[in-house]
C-alpha cells in the first residue's frame, strides 16, 4: 500500500482535523450541523481531495481505484455522527447515466451543489425486490408516470434528484428501470419522516409517488437496466460498508487501548487486567481480517474479475465487517464502563450508529444468503481465495 500512502494519510488527516472535532456538536444537536460547519467540511473535502467518491476526473470526481476508494472511506469510518455525509459526492448509478443527466445531477452533486437520493426499498417488499409494487407506465409519447411508495429513502428530506426504480409494467415481466426524477416534480410527498437511533445528518424518510410523469430523457442506463445497475450499486454500497466498519474498528481500538494504559484500577493499569486485554485482541483480529477481506475484494474489481464473484465477495465482506464492528463497539462500551455509556464518549456513538449496518443494503440474512449461493456458483475455491 505504500503506493496509496499520501492518500491515505491526507484522507486520515482530514478525518482526523475537520470531522472527529464536530462529532460531539453533531450528537448534541441531535444529527445536523450548523450551515457553516457544513460548508466548511464540504471546502475542506475539497481541499484535501478526498471529494467525489468512486466517480472518474471526468465525471467530476478523483478517478481512485476501487482500492484507493476503499481506503478513503475505512478514513471516513473512523468519524461519528455522519458528519462525513457531508463530504461532496454521488451515487455510482450515475456512472450510467447520459451526458445531459450527469450534466445536470451529477457534476452538481460533486461540487457539493445538491443531494442525490436512491428510492428503491418499499415497505411491503423488504429485502424482496420482486414483491416491488412501485410502477412506471409508459403513455406512449416519450412520458413515463410513476406510482408507488418507497421508504428509507436516504437524503429524500433534501434531493434535489431521487432514482427510482420501478416496473415498467403492472404484472412486472420486464425488468425494472431506473429514473432520474427531480424531487421537485408534481406528484411527490413525503408521508412519514420518523426518527432513527442514529444521530445523523438526514433522515430516511418515506415518498409517495403519486402520477409522477418523467420522460424518456429521465431514464439511466437504459429500460430495464435497474437490476444490473442495482446489482453494481449494492456491490459498491456494501464494499464501502465494510471499509467505513473496518475505520470504526480502528478508531474503537485506539481509543479503548489509549483508555486502558492509562486507567488504572486495584494498582494497575487497565490493560494489564486480561479482562480488558483479552478483548482488545479480539478487537485487533476482527479489524485485520476485516481489513484483508475488503482490500482482497477491492482488488478483485480493480483487476476486472468476474462482476458476480465481486458482488459475492462483497456481501462477505459486509457481513464479516459489520458483525465484527458491532463486536468491537460492544467491547469498547465494557472497557470504558459508564463513560462508555455516555453520549459524549465515541464508543457509545458507535455502538448505536453500527447496528444499523448489519441491516441496510442488504441484512446480514441476506448478505449469508449471497455468500452461499456464491459458493454454490463461482465455487470455494474463487470465493476463499
Amino acid at each position: 500500500m505504500a503506493d496509496h500512502a499520501d492518500l491515505q494519510a491526507r484522507a486520515a488527516a482530514f478525518v482526523d482535523d475537520v470531522l472527529i472535532p464536530l462529532e460531539v456538536t453533531a450528537e448534541l444537536a441531535g444529527g445536523p450541523l450548523p450551515v457553516a460547519d457544513q460548508e466548511r467540511i464540504r471546502a475542506k473535502a475539497m481541499e484535501y481531495g478526498v471529494q467525489g467518491g468512486s466517480h472518474s476526473r471526468e465525471q467530476g470526481g478523483n478517478g481512485w481505484s476501487v482500492t484507493e476508494w476503499f481506503l478513503v472511506e475505512e478514513q471516513f469510518g473512523r468519524s461519528t455522527n455522519g458528519v462525513s455525509w457531508y463530504i461532496p459526492t454521488a451515487y455510482n448509478v450515475w456512472k450510467h447515466a447520459s451526458p445531459a443527466q450527469q450534466e445536470r445531477w451529477l457534476l452538481p452533486a460533486l461540487r457539493g451543489e445538491l443531494h442525490d437520493a436512491y428510492a428503491v426499498t418499499e415497505a411491503e417488499a423488504g429485502s424482496d425486490p420482486s414483491g416491488m409494487t412501485t410502477t412506471a407506465r409508459p403513455l406512449g409519447d416519450g412520458r413515463w408516470v410513476i406510482n408507488g411508495e418507497k421508504w428509507f429513502v436516504t437524503y429524500g428530506s433534501i434531493a434535489a434528484v431521487i432514482v427510482v426504480m420501478a416496473y415498467g409494467d403492472p404484472d412486472r415481466r420486464a425488468l425494472p428501470t431506473l429514473f432520474a426524477v427531480p424531487a421537485d416534480a408534481p406528484g411527490i410527498e413525503t408521508v412519514a419522516d420518523v426518527p432513527f437511533t442514529h444521530s445523523y445528518p438526514h433522515g430516511h424518510p418515506t415518498l409517495r409517488f403519486t402520477n409522477v410523469i418523467v420522460t424518456d430523457d429521465d431514464i439511466i442506463g437504459g429500460v430495464g437496466e435497474g437490476d444490473e445497475l442495482q446489482r453494481r450499486w449494492f456491490t459498491e454500497e456494501r464494499l464501502g460498508i465494510a471499509a467505513r466498519c473496518v475505520g470504526a474498528m480502528q478508531r474503537l481500538i485506539e481509543e479503548s487501548i489509549d483508555w486502558a494504559m492509562h486507567r488504572e484500577q486495584g494498582g494497575a493499569r487497565l490493560i494489564d487486567h486480561q479482562g480488558v486485554s483479552f478483548p482488545l485482541a479480539d478487537s485487533a483480529a476482527d479489524a485485520a481480517a476485516g481489513r484483508l477481506l475488503g482490500l482482497d475484494v477491492a482488488a478483485l474489481a480493480d483487476e476486472g474479475a468476474d462482476p458476480k464473484l465481486v458482488h459475492g465477495k462483497a456481501s462477505m465482506a459486509k457481513l464479516f465487517c459489520s458483525e465484527a464492528a458491532n463486536r468491537c463497539a460492544d467491547r469498547a462500551v465494557q472497557i470504558f464502563g459508564g463513560r462508555g455509556y455516555m453520549r459524549t464518549t465515541a464508543a457509545e456513538r458507535f455502538w448505536r450508529e453500527l447496528r444499523v449496518d448489519r441491516i441496510w443494503e442488504g441484512t446480514s440474512e441476506i448478505q449469508r444468503l449471497i455468500v452461499a449461493r456464491s459458493l454454490e456458483r463461482r465455487g470455494v475455491r474463487a470465493m476463499l481465495t
